[in-house]
C-alpha cells in the first residue's frame, strides 16, 4: 500500500533517482541467504512474481532475463570498449553507466527507459565498426523495417564484437502482418500492443544472417532457482 502511494504522489523523475534507495527501504524484510541478485548483489528471502510471471528483484527491480544478462556479459568479458545498449533496463544501466573502461552508448528511441541518446535503430548516426558489444533486447520485435535494423546492428559492429540479441519467440516460423496495425489488433495477434511480429528461434536467425551477419549461435539457458533465471533462448550475433 505505502509502495503504491509513493508511486502516485513522487515525480517519475525523483523515482527513477532515487529508485535504488526506495526500493531497499520497501525490500529490507527481504534480506535472506536462499536466493541472489546477480545484478544488484543482495541476497534475498525470495523473488518478488509480477503479473507476467517474471520475477522481480525487490532491491534493484532487474527482471530474470536482465540478471541472466549481466551475468553472462560478466561471465565471457563482453563489457569493454564502445558499448551500444538498446532501452535499457533501469538496474543494468545504473552499473555500465558508472564504468570508466568503457565508452557506453544507451538509447532509447520512444523515451521509455532511462538513457542518454535516442537513436533511430534503422539509422543509427556512428561509424562503421564501432562497437565491440551491443545489446539489443526486446527490440526488434517493434520496428517494422527489422531489416534494415538488423543492417545497420551489424554496421556499426566491429569485426571481433559481440551482437546480443532477444525478442519473445513462437514455433515454427515467423509470423507477421503489416496490414495488422490497431494495438488491439496487435495485442491479439502479436502479444503486445507494440509488436510487429512474433519471431522464432530459427526464422530470426537466419533473418539476422541474410542481413549481414556471419554467425548467428543460439543459447538456450535453463532455469536457476538461486539466481531467479527463468529458461529462456537468446542469439550471439558476430559479423
Amino acid at each position: 500500500m505505502l509502495k503504491k502511494i509513493a508511486i502516485s504522489i513522487i515525480p517519475k523523475t525523483i523515482l527513477f533517482k532515487n529508485e535504488v534507495l526506495i526500493r531497499s527501504i520497501f525490500a529490507f524484510h527481504l534480506h535472506g541467504k536462499n536466493h541472489q541478485c546477480t545484478v544488484c548483489g543482495n541476497g534475498l528471502k525470495k523473488f518478488i512474481e509480477i503479473p507476467d510471471g517474471d520475477l522481480l528483484c525487490p532491491f534493484c527491480g532487474s527482471r530474470s532475463r536482465t540478471r541472466r544478462l549481466y551475468s553472462f556479459l560478466n561471465e565471457n568479458k563482453l563489457i569493454h570498449g564502445n558499448v551500444l545498449h538498446f532501452s535499457p533496463s533501469r538496474s543494468v544501466y545504473r552499473l555500465l553507466n558508472k564504468k570508466q573502461e568503457i565508452t557506453y552508448f544507451s538509447t532509447d528511441y520512444e523515451d521509455e527507459f532511462l538513457a542518454d541518446y535516442k537513436y533511430d535503430i534503422t539509422k543509427i548516426p556512428l561509424e562503421n565498426d564501432y562497437f565491440n558489444l551491443i545489446i539489443c533486447y526486446h527490440i526488434l520485435e517493434h520496428i517494422e523495417d527489422d531489416k534494415s535494423a538488423m543492417g545497420e546492428l551489424h554496421r556499426v559492429l566491429k569485426p571481433s564484437g559481440t551482437c546480443i540479441i532477444q525478442t519473445p519467440f513462437k514455433e515454427g516460423n515467423i509470423y507477421e502482418d503489416f496490414s495488422i496495425t490497431t494495438a488491439k489488433e496487435r495485442l491479439e495477434a502479436f502479444g503486445q500492443e507494440d509488436h510487429v511480429r512474433i519471431y522464432s528461434v530459427e526464422g530470426l536467425q537466419r533473418r539476422l544472417k541474410v542481413n549481414g551477419f556471419q554467425t548467428v549461435e543460439i543459447k538456450t539457458f535453463p532455469a536457476n532457482e538461486r539466481f531467479g533465471f527463468m529458461e529462456e533462448t537468446v542469439l550471439i550475433a558476430e559479423k
